[in-house]
């Protein structure tokens, strides 16, 4: 496969390039002459050309194309847009400030992106409101359907969310090996580390001391799902810190699982006057209770983006180790249409018949 190409003769910039392209998990191939960039000029997925070699490089006239930039270590030099005209470039990147900037550049470059994920979190408006058991049930759902899928459980505190699944033995890895993760990671070698069943990949806390998830981490985490998948669900805990405040940003929706009594309804009032500065689309689903659902919703000024059917025997089933009873069942069919109307929507309407998946 062909790298990208740098050229520079600036050694210490070339070093410089070397560290942030490992930090994006790529080799680069150099060029310490104009000249000798030609045989990779038109077949590198990206150039990053250093600014001491920008105007060698224009003179030999190289043919346009797209993904070229021009790096510096020298801070605000007007001289060097003039050069990144010349060369046919987008932008200039000025070192260090724009490594990570540049670490996305490689990054891309080494693995275009072939999906383009949604995210989608979950909270409980109230301890106890079955936001995880609503999570993994899309989560399951969109798999089924043949969308590829990562459920981010990102409460240390719930015991873990592949235990609502069945697969609490699953070989793989869990937040604590993925939580110093930092810089960027390909979906494909997140994929491989994490269980993965069929369309869904599963990121659960474990059950040993909590672990607290950096924000780090779940940036690197959300970044490669979006590349790398067609949906990315979050379970939330109820007190959102750094990490879930990254997750809230990058979602198209946030639900919030509210119990239709007064109890729940209060407290699910706290929980949205959290999550609302943090996440633009904000919707409830309801369960059923003492007070009519349009009622709390209006009181919440939040819309209610359905009732959630009780399932009879739901805990004695997943306390047997099998995950939420899908297939042809009325939970099934309220996740498919809550994913079918979500921000661009999911054909989930009708689940293959496939047994991929737990």
């Amino acid at each position: 496969m062909p790298r990208p190409l740098a050229i520079t003769d600036d050694q210490e910039l070339l070093d410089d390039l070397l560290r942030i392209a490992a930090a994006a998990g790529v080799e680069l191939d150099v060029a310490h002459a104009a000249a000798h960039a030609r045989p990779y000029w038109t077949r590198a997925p990206l150039v990053v050309v250093g600014g001491d070699l920008a105007d060698e490089l224009a003179a030999t006239s190289p043919p346009a194309r797209p993904n070229v930039v021009v790096v510096t270590r020298t801070a605000d030099d007007p001289d060097m847009w003039r050069r990144c005209v010349a060369v046919g470039a987008h932008t200039v990147l000025e070192l260090p400030v724009a490594e990570r900037l540049l670490v996305e550049e490689f990054g891309d470059a080494a693995e275009p992106a072939t999906r383009a994920g949604t995210v989608l979190c979950v909270a409980a408006g109230k301890g106890g409101a079955g936001a995880s058991v609503l999570a993994a049930s899309l989560a399951l759902t969109a798999s089924r359907a043949g969308l590829r899928t990562l459920l981010v459980d990102a409460d240390p505190l719930g015991g873990g969310i592949d235990v609502l699944l069945g697969q609490e033995e699953a070989l793989g890895a869990r937040w604590p090996d993925v939580a110093g993760r930092e810089g960027r990671v390909s979906f494909a070698a997140l994929q491989e580390a994490l269980p993965t069943f069929g369309e869904l990949t599963v990121l659960s806390a474990h059950r040993g001391e909590p672990v607290r998830i950096p924000r780090e981490a779940m940036r690197v985490v959300l970044d490669a799902a979006r590349r790398g998948c067609d949906l990315v669900v979050v379970d939330l805990p109820r007190h959102a810190g750094e990490a879930e405040a990254e997750a809230l940003a990058r979602a198209a929706a946030t639900i919030v699982v509210v119990p239709a009594d007064l109890r729940g309804a209060l407290a699910a009032a706290q929980t949205v006057s959290l999550l609302r500065p943090g996440t633009g689309d904000l919707r409830l689903v309801m369960r059923g209770g003492t007070l009519d659902p349009d009622v709390v919703a209006a009181s919440l000024s939040v819309p209610c983006a359905g009732v959630l059917p009780e399932v009879r025997g739901l805990v004695e089933t997943l306390d047997r180790g099998d995950p939420p009873p899908l297939r042809r069942s009325p939970l099934g069919r309220f996740c498919a249409d809550l994913l079918d109307a979500l921000p661009g929507g999911f054909s989930t309407g009708r689940p293959s018949t496939g047994t991929a998946g737990p």
